[in-house]
């Protein structure tokens, strides 16, 4: 071997790149029912500051965030003003030397309606783009659209990936009417979206209390079986059954923490899959920059062995005791959470521009490369997998003329992509196939 070929070789293999550090971000998305997050008169008549105390709520929603920390928290029941969102602000979420929670308004919410959404963010990952807000049926309930953008390294330069986060909370009850409301409220949001693709950038995720019994209810059907494909979304973990009161679904029920006797909490038990959070195609398959991660989908503090049982008793087995409690204080709601892949690379596809460059295709467990420069130029040859997950990433300083590059390949036999930058911008990416 030349020593010039020699010294690339080496040069290629022997600086480490560390998957995720570079090439993407992970971020958590928690949707939360809250549970009349109100005071006084603004609360209904069972839920008093004696069973639904703010100062018990804000310190059990601080043990509940500090455990999960969310870099997009959406949740329902909250008061409509201000105030409310910015007392979690100030005792919930920025606290113990964390100071970059910010928060989105719930919007025009109207008439004796005392309760709506919000979006509380991490203001160093993402800020808002647009936003706007659905009217659904009398007595002013809201569905919230906030478009987000993320802080990419790449934002100086327009680079950046858009997520369109929904929050609703539909109408409950399992009477004829109530479901009749909410199939209302569901061909609402989805009519909307039809009309404002924009609004959408084809990444949206949807999270609230569905208050929905069965996956066959039309509210629901109406969602992940829309004929539109461009409004349609995928439930990650694929659990579709009529939910209530069933004991397979006993490990992701979300309602109720409580038992005994009826107060501000809804009880009974664990019982049914109220809240959700459904993603778009897009997201679900990860073509455009953002990817859900279906493995991590889960409602927290939710352990599978309390069918009609409290959050609390039996003991429970997938947080400790004081989160247990924390929950059952908090709400007869269960939080949901799931994290999201955010890289640039995701979605990249195979392009039919050319760099003076040849690729020995099939691959083995070298890649074997050969330029033909006019002058001196360096390249960046990035490694993916055939979804987007970048592998591998280094800048070559090459030589006018031919000049061969063989790089170490240990990846499993598959398709990959590898995407070659020039120092002006100029890219290829070409499709690998490791035999």
């Amino acid at each position: 071997m030349k020593k010039s070929h020699y010294i690339i070789l080496m040069v290629f293999s022997l600086l480490t790149i560390q998957t995720g550090t570079i090439s993407a971000d992970t971020i958590r998305q928690m949707q939360y029912n809250l549970l009349y997050y109100t005071a006084g008169n603004e609360s209904p008549d069972d839920c008093t500051d004696e069973n639904n105390n703010l100062n018990q709520k804000d310190a059990a929603f601080k043990i509940i965030v500090k455990e999960v920390m969310p870099d997009i928290l959406c949740v329902n029941e909250i008061g409509k003003t201000d105030a409310y969102a910015n007392r979690i602000l100030s005792n919930v979420l920025n606290t113990d030397g964390i100071n970059y929670y910010g928060t989105l308004p719930a919007y025009s919410i109207s008439g004796n309606r005392s309760i709506g959404n919000r979006l509380f963010y991490d203001t160093r990952k993402f800020a808002m783009k647009e936003s706007a807000y659905l009217y659904t049926y009398t007595g002013g309930t809201i569905i919230n659209l906030y478009k987000m953008y993320y802080k990419s390294q790449q934002l100086a330069q327009g680079d950046t990936a858009f997520i369109t986060f929904i929050v609703w909370h539909l109408a409950a009850g399992s009477n004829e009417y109530n479901e009749t409301t909410r199939t209302q409220q569901s061909h609402i949001l989805t009519n909307y979206m039809e009309s404002n693709p924009s609004v959408l950038c084809n990444n949206y995720v949807l999270s609230g209390d569905f208050n929905v019994y069965t996956s066959s209810e039309e509210a629901y059907d109406n969602l992940v079986n829309n004929p539109n494909y461009l409004v349609r979304f995928k439930d990650p973990i694929n659990r579709s059954g009529d939910w209530n009161n069933n004991r397979q679904f006993a490990d992701i029920f979300t309602q109720s923490t409580h038992t005994g006797a009826a107060d501000c909490a809804s009880n009974g038990g664990m019982d049914d899959r109220f809240d959700f959070i459904l993603v778009s195609n897009k997201i679900m398959n990860g073509t455009n920059k953002v990817k859900c991660l279906p493995e991590t989908y889960h409602a927290f503090g939710q352990d599978g062995n309390r069918f009609n049982g409290s959050i609390v008793s039996p003991a429970n087995t997938a947080v400790s005791a004081q989160v247990a409690q924390a929950l059952y204080t908090m709400s007869d709601h269960l939080p949901v959470v799931m994290d999201y892949t955010i890289d640039q690379t995701l979605g990249i596809e195979e392009t039919t521009a050319q760099l003076p460059i040849s690729i020995t295709n099939p691959v083995g467990n070298t890649l074997e490369m050969t330029a033909s420069l006019l002058f001196p130029d360096q390249l960046t040859f990035e490694i993916f997998t055939i979804d987007g997950k970048r592998l591998r990433q280094e800048t070559v300083p090459f030589a006018a003329g031919p000049q061969h590059l063989s790089v170490e390949f240990p990846y499993k036999p598959a398709f990959y992509l590898l995407k070659i930058t020039d120092g002006k911008g100029n890219t290829t990416v070409r499709k690998l196939v490791k035999m």
